[in-house]
């Protein structure tokens, strides 16, 4: 199918990314991109492809569960970069495409003559997104640089977990998809500027900056007072109540940190004058006795069901929830009615589910239009049909393994 008819919606549709890289911190940049709409061309070494067809729980002998999530709505075409024939045709897609995107290790793309420079002089309308570890520039730049190490360098790794234990992680590969993420709003930040300029630029996204970026005041409150924050499990200090409590038969959360929320969790308790008493009567009160005050909000709801607790938090409008896993979400009214998770075609598995595109758009929304492709899928496609190659250049250049 044509590619113009095959991408019809989403509000990135009269756009074509070239995605580079393998793994996570490109990959997802273009997940994003290609969820609204993009046609995204994902380009993989012949023969090997990218190591996520493999990542990820699945049943033995079957393909992966976590690849067809980050290459939805991608095509797949195969193209060996490290031949000089193979960098010739990235070259010609240059020129038909608004996006680079790619996530090696700085200097590669240099070292196969694929500089910006380069690439700017056959389109200067080229935007050039460029997800690395430790960003293009630097004594660091050139050190190999996965996500773990990002999220530890940003200051992540240190503040996660319980102060009993070593540092901790996220469950996900979160510095990964916070570089993505923000090389994402670089992308259509740099898209807008071409808008008014007719000039692309090149997009350079860290994954250790994209992790400092989202850790609040942590530099700001060492600065100025010395103060290091530690990890603190389940809490953040200073901050009350806001926590896990447990029920007769599991756990709900409970936030209602500010003041006159916190006024309606003890009428919700039944005891409105805690919150006159001057231990909880302000933010700064009630985080100097946090502990005391958690111990008090869990005697109470250890002695209701989890169904009680939240019914008589949505009565009095305090912010209350589940500690979400996957068998409730698939079964939650509010996923369901919002389309949060979504059923999508897959050759091997029939129907696969997975979240929705995010966020909401309300005139032009992205949309899954495909669970992710095979090796090569696309090959005749976009060298036939986009670069008009005839069927015997294709045919050599698979013998000569350049695609």
């Amino acid at each position: 199918m044509d590619h113009a008819v095959e991408f019809q919606h989403g509000a990135l549709a009269d756009l074509r990314v070239l995605e580079l890289g393998t793994l996570l911190a490109g990959p997802f940049c273009g997940q994003l991109l290609g969820d609204m709409g993009a046609e995204v061309i994902k380009i993989e070494a012949p023969n090997q492809g990218d190591p996520m067809r493999v990542w990820g729980r699945q049943k033995h002998g079957d393909p992966s569960l976590w690849w067809p999530v980050i290459a939805r709505n991608k095509k797949s075409i195969t193209l060996d970069l490290r031949q000089a024939a193979g960098q010739e045709i990235l070259k010609e897609l240059i020129a038909k495409s608004d996006f680079l995107l790619e996530n090696f290790r700085p200097g590669t793309m240099e070292k196969w003559g694929l500089d910006y420079a380069t690439l700017a002089s056959i389109n200067p309308r080229l935007i050039m997104i460029r997800v690395s570890g430790y960003g293009q520039t630097g004594p660091y730049a050139h050190r190999a640089g996965f996500g773990a190490v990002g999220e530890a360098m940003g200051g992540l790794r240190y503040v996660v977990g319980d102060p009993s234990t070593p540092p901790s992680r996220v469950g996900i590969s979160i510095g990964d998809s916070l570089a993505a993420t923000f090389a994402c709003l670089g992308a259509l930040s740099a898209l807008h500027y071409r808008e008014r300029t007719g000039r692309g630029q090149v997009v350079d996204s860290a994954i250790y900056e994209a992790v400092l970026a989202m850790m609040e005041s942590l530099i700001t409150e060492y600065d100025k007072t010395g103060y290091v924050r530690e990890r603190t499990g389940a809490i953040l200090p200073n901050v009350a109540p806001s926590n896990v409590y447990p029920t007769t038969e599991g756990w709900v959360l409970i936030a209602a940190n500010q003041d006159t929320v916190f006024r309606r969790l003890c009428e919700a308790m039944g005891q409105p004058e805690l919150a006159q008493r001057p231990e909880y009567a302000n933010h700064q009160a009630r985080g100097a006795h946090q502990r005391e005050l958690d111990e008090l909000i869990a005697r109470w709801t250890s002695g209701l069901s989890t169904d009680r607790v939240l019914e008589l938090m949505d009565r009095h409008g305090v912010p209350a929830g589940l500690i979400y896993r996957p068998p409730d979400m698939l079964k939650d009214p509010q996923f369901a009615a919002r389309h949060a998770i979504v059923s999508v075609k897959h050759p091997t598995f029939g129907e696969l589910r997975m979240q929705n595109v995010a966020p909401k758009l309300s005139t032009t929304p992205g949309g899954i239009r495909s669970a992710a492709p095979e090796l090569g899928q696309h090959n005749e496609a976009i060298y036939r049909g986009l670069l008009g190659y005839p069927t015997e250049r294709i045919a050599a250049l698979a013998a000569q393994g350049v695609i």
